[in-house]
């Protein structure tokens, strides 16, 4: 069943997403080579319940910690630990924050250091297909909308999206109905209401579609051990124009004068 939020409801969400922003940001100032990934989640875990929420991933499922930290080849879920990250990974972190009974749910890819171009490219046309799928999330329009477009402009640059991991509803829940998949037709799959919250979250691998588990039960990688990259927001549907609820923002004050803002506010990839 999909729950259609009110405005009231859609502002909480919000207010809980501008904390999961905050969250981001603490652990982008302390991002560098050499810091652990578990160190990474402790700064997340301490942040968010000294301002009053809880982590939305620790305990979900039996997951161990608050970030899902994915270092290159992982796509998504890698369980924070004692890696130290290295100058030239890339590091995607996933978090979510439940506040006042409603969860958000957001994830940036940051580079550690200098990265090549290939990769920089990588992480700057997977955010831009975010945004792309943003876009599609409007009343009237159907869920392989959103989809089509985050496909058909990865694909274009020989990258692909993941199959098996979608985006989600969110609301009182972490995931809640209707799966949103980063792949689809026009035209096609359920219609968008207005009070819809959906966790649009494009996974986008730099080779083949593939992924493997870890034994972990958790890790997710790609088959072909390419990089790949993960970027999400949690938005409203509206009539005529969606909603972000959770922002970047902070994320981009922390890093504006670091090599990182090479793709924080990159608009277009050469």
């Amino acid at each position: 069943m999909v729950y259609l939020k009110s405005d009231q409801e859609i502002e909480l969400i919000r207010i809980s997403g501008d904390l999961l922003g905050r969250a981001h940001a603490e652990v982008a100032k302390v991002i560098r080579p050499g810091i652990t990934t578990l160190e990474l989640d402790k700064v997340a875990e301490t942040f968010i319940r000294d301002n009053g929420g809880i982590p939305s991933f620790k305990g979900y499922n039996k997951f161990p910690a608050s970030l899902c930290i994915s270092v290159n080849d992982v796509v998504v879920h890698g369980i924070p630990g004692r890696y130290e990250l290295q100058e030239g990974d890339i590091i995607s972190i996933d978090c979510g924050v439940q506040l006042n009974g409603y969860h958000s749910d957001s994830a940036y890819t940051y580079p550690i250091g200098e990265i090549t171009t290939g990769i920089r490219k990588l992480l700057v046309r997977t955010k831009e297909s975010l945004y792309l799928g943003v876009e599609k999330a409007v009343e009237g329009s159907r869920i392989g909308d959103i989809g089509y477009a985050v496909q058909s402009y990865v694909e274009h640059f020989g990258y692909s999206v993941v199959r098996e991991l979608v985006g989600h509803g969110v609301g009182k829940s972490l995931h809640e109905s209707p799966e949103v998949p980063n792949y689809g037709r026009r035209g096609q799959g359920p219609k968008l209401k207005e009070g819809m919250v959906l966790a649009i979250e494009p996974m986008v691998n730099f080779g083949r579609k593939g992924i493997i588990q870890e034994r972990d039960g958790w890790t997710i990688r790609t088959a072909d051990r390419k990089p790949s990259a993960h970027y999400e927001h949690t938005v409203a549907v509206r009539k005529g124009k969606p909603e972000i609820l959770t922002t970047f923002k902070y994320i981009e004050e922390v890093t504006a004068n670091t090599n990182m803002a090479i793709i924080m506010n990159e608009k277009t990839a050469a």
